[in-house]
């Protein structure tokens, strides 16, 4: 067989809605007084959220907002997020995600690329990036600030010290501007090939790219996230990954919302508030990096007693050392499944399955992300474009109905990774003669020394296996001799000891002589994404 497979969609031809507005109207009208938010000491219900964002959609629309407009939201995970998306989508408009810890330089190549007429941002944001950008930046038309202060009867001053923040100059505050209780905005059409969202790559390489994520997608998303995942009607989620980030939108926010669940949102990531978030409401489902369970099992006050109500924890976005499966298995006695997919597959590709059986490749000890999910078909590609048989390493091509179309204004970025045969991930792997699929690392990634081909994800798997190890990254460092040689980075566990040199020799010991460390530096933390996956980028810088 060649590395080619196709899932159908188990005899679904179509998403049970057709947009992503249409998911969310669908659990209004089913479960309107049922919680859909908790934040803190706040519980807002679907129709509280429906009604906001009617307000809302309708104040846009008297500002002018029209179908295809972009409106970027700027903020961390609070309600307002939720409110602006659906607003957004109620005036046919697109919305534009911003990662909230963007500074000018990145706010500023996103506001040029996506043009949007409105901006909503926290209000501490004008003054760290909005009034910094450069004379020449693309400025929305209309700009509101809110702050995570709102909804809060008694705001939690580990994260929100002193009084709100007031309205910075040069904004509307967003709840003054929204229209009257009773306001509902003029009904547009949505097709399910509009485009829903922007979602910004991370630009690791340079500008950020716009991945297009259409509402069909959306859609599709939502549900083969929900059910991949098995989640129940009414669960509760831990909203771990921001919802800025694809796994926040898709993965967390769209399956709870089709699931007609609740999300829990704790502003950003704080261990230790996250914990105390978990033990009030007893979420049974949560998606976050691996670096996200590292930390609650080392937060303050966490207990395996407080982590087990997490009955359907999964972790995407970065490779998952068995090593760390085992520990967080043996801490909270609940699998933690893994799985594939990129923003612009609009959520998972492939994921473990339900039923608690997974593969581990004998050779380099490397978890499985599991078989596809539905409607997604993949092939493994050689370096010229040839389909690769069962075992073989190539590059990861994916198709299907969510996968993105492109890139935003970025033809030649869209014509080189969206080819007629799928969508060019840039990533390595291999599928078994199961049609389990075994990630090897990206292939920028790959380091050269001496003529050898090592992949870092299988120093790394090495390296989590060491009980003194925390958190670990391997790079491609300039040598005279190899061309480039093997660094790891690592964090230590609380209370751990290590020497670099006894590493080396743990590694030594464990693989062939080419692929070993020549260098460990030991850090106190590694830096991360918000969606806490390890930059590598800033460790080779």
């Amino acid at each position: 067989m060649t590395a080619d497979m196709l899932t159908p969609a188990h005899g679904v031809a179509t998403p049970d809605h057709a947009d992503g507005l249409a998911l969310f109207t669908a659990a209004v009208r089913a479960a309107p007084d049922r919680p859909c938010v908790h934040y803190f000491d706040a519980t807002l219900t679907y129709a509280d959220i429906d009604l906001a964002s009617d307000r809302l959609a309708a104040a846009f629309q008297g500002a002018g907002v029209i179908k295809g407009d972009r409106v970027a939201g700027y903020m961390q995970n609070i309600p307002q997020f939720l409110i602006v998306l659906i607003a957004t989508w109620k005036c046919g408009g697109v919305f534009v995600s911003v990662n909230p810890m963007n500074r000018s330089r990145e706010l500023g190549l996103i506001l040029d690329d996506a043009t949007p007429r409105v901006l909503v941002m926290e209000s501490a944001l004008m003054e760290a990036a909005y009034d910094r950008l450069e004379l020449n930046v693309h400025r929305p038309s209309l700009v509101l600030s809110t702050s995570g202060w709102a909804f809060q009867s008694a705001p939690d001053t580990r994260l929100f010290v002193g009084p709100p923040p007031p309205t910075p100059a040069g904004t509307t505050d967003l709840f003054d501007f929204m229209g009257a209780a009773d306001t509902k905005p003029t009904p547009v059409s949505i097709a399910p090939d509009d485009v829903a969202m922007l979602v910004y790559t991370s630009g690791t390489s340079g500008r950020p790219k716009g991945a297009i994520n259409l509402h069909r997608g959306v859609a599709w998303g939502g549900q083969l996230s929900r059910t991949s995942q098995d989640l129940p009607d009414h669960v509760t989620t831990l909203a771990i990954a921001p919802l800025f980030h694809i796994a926040g939108l898709i993965m967390t926010a769209a399956s709870t919302i089709h699931a007609k669940g609740a999300l829990i949102l704790s502003y950003r990531f704080d261990p230790a508030i996250v914990i105390e978030a978990i033990a009030r409401h007893r979420p049974q489902t949560t998606s976050g990096s691996v670096t996200v369970y590292i930390a609650l099992m080392n937060a303050p006050g966490a207990t395996g007693d407080i982590l087990s109500s997490i009955t359907k924890p999964f972790s995407g976005g970065a490779p998952v050392p068995v090593s760390v499966v085992e520990q967080y298995l043996n801490y909270s006695g609940c699998m933690l499944r893994t799985g594939y997919g990129l923003t612009e597959t609009t959520g998972g590709a492939f994921m473990e399955p339900t039923d608690g059986s997974r593969k581990i490749d004998p050779a380099t000890n490397t978890l499985s992300v599991g078989k596809p999910v539905a409607t997604f078909r993949v092939h493994i590609l050689d370096d010229d474009g040839a389909p690769l048989p069962a075992g073989e390493a190539g590059e990861i091509v994916l198709s299907g109905p969510a996968v993105s179309p492109g890139y935003w204004n970025d033809p030649a970025v869209t014509a080189e990774a969206m080819r007629p045969e799928g969508f060019h991930t840039g990533d390595v792997g291999f599928l078994d003669e199961d049609g389990w699929l075994f990630i090897i690392d990206r292939k920028k990634d790959m380091i050269i020394a001496g003529g050898y081909k090592i992949w870092p994800r299988e120093v790394e798997d090495v390296i989590y296996s060491h009980p003194a190890v925390r958190e670990a990254a391997v790079i491609g460092v300039a040598d005279d001799y190899r061309g480039e040689t093997v660094k790891a980075i690592v964090s230590l566990r609380p209370g751990a000891a290590l020497e670099p040199a006894d590493l080396i020799a743990f590694c030594k010991a464990r693989m062939a002589a080419y692929k070993y460390p020549r260098l460990v530096e030991i850090i106190a933390d590694l830096p991360k994404s918000p969606a806490g996956k390890i930059l590598k980028r800033e460790l080779k810088s």
